[in-house]
């Protein structure tokens, strides 16, 4: 169901504003992607075309509908009239729904995709508003569009549609996860590449945090012939974080616990550790070409994206 009222769009946090700010996202793409994707797009076939391309040799079993005959009558040979179509493409986009996804939200209560009282949206909030801008750009040029999310598999899908109008069960989808699991890129995106005929764009939004490592699911992304692209969602508050003294911290996933003493120089320590991690992850993208995105929740994804788009885009 599309959502149901203005009241119920506000409470998801996709309201009209959100709407009006993926309309103009959506131009952008236009003015920078007009003609370049068409013409990627473009494949020889013989049948019901856009425009006319080339002949070939007629060859029993061909259709005769595309024969051409003003040739026949001049040369007498029977060639057969091939066109240039225009393949649909397929963009898949994977949302790590996992408990670390979490982080953010808002104690009071609001929809993960809404910030709370001190400004800040939750990372599940926040690659959602991503997702749905993703998401918008495609349908609006009439790729389909399909929407997953995961943690330790493949929880639940929105499957492949196109049509701008398809934007609403976008939202629904996306306002409809709920944070929960440990991370397991491998599982999740071993069953999605098993589940999954028609290849494509393969967008992986997640913060990354699987103890297993992404190499491996990037890689079968890779070899089942899909076109990965990773967005990692950063909080800088899990980047530099700025708690200090004796504490008990607690991994949202796993539930470990540690007793620790945090101070300057240890905080200091584990932020270069997570800026590392950063840069490993977005060289192993780098090395295999996978485009790699880091997107921090304190950039409001409209800026984020106008950045991507205005750059040469994100999904080619």
């Amino acid at each position: 169901m599309a959502l149901r009222d203005e009241q119920s769009a506000a409470e998801s946090g996709f309201d009209q504003a959100f709407l009006k700010k993926l309309e103009y996202l959506h131009i952008v793409a236009k003015k920078v992607f007009t003609g370049r994707l068409r013409a990627e797009r473009r494949s020889r076939k013989t049948g019901a075309g856009i425009e006319f391309a080339d002949h070939r040799q007629y060859t029993p079993g061909d259709d005769l509908r595309y024969l051409d005959w003003a040739v026949y009558g001049r040369m007498d040979r029977l060639l057969l009239r091939l066109f240039e179509e225009e393949e649909d493409l397929y963009i898949y986009i994977l949302v790590d729904a996992s408990e670390s996804m979490r982080l953010g939200a808002s104690s009071d209560g609001r929809p993960l995709s809404v910030a709370g009282r001190d400004g800040r949206i939750a990372k599940l909030g926040y690659a959602s508003q991503v997702a749905a801008a993703l998401a918008y750009v495609g349908l609006s040029n009439l790729d389909r569009v399909a929407l997953y999310a995961f943690s330790e598999g493949m929880q639940d899908q929105l499957p492949a549609a196109r049509g701008k109008g398809r934007i609403f069960k976008v939202f629904d989808f996306l306002s409809s996860l709920t944070p929960g699991g440990q991370t397991d890129l491998r599982a999740a995106i071993s069953e999605f590449v098993h589940k999954t005929r028609r290849r494509g764009v393969a967008v992986v939004l997640s913060d990354f945090y699987d103890h297993a490592g992404y190499e491996e699911a990037l890689n079968l992304l890779r070899y089942h012939r899909f076109e990965p692209a990773v967005i990692q969602i950063v909080d800088p508050r899990e980047a530099q974080p700025t708690l200090r003294g004796d504490l008990e911290l607690a991994d949202m996933e796993t539930g470990e616990r540690r007793q620790v003493t945090l101070t300057d120089a240890m905080c200091a320590a584990y932020a270069r550790a997570h800026a590392e991690y950063c840069q490993t992850l977005e060289t192993y993208c780098g090395s295999r070409g996978i485009g790699y995105l880091r997107a921090n929740t304190d950039v409001p994804f409209e800026d984020l994206m106008l950045r991507v788009l205005r750059e040469g885009g994100f999904l080619r």
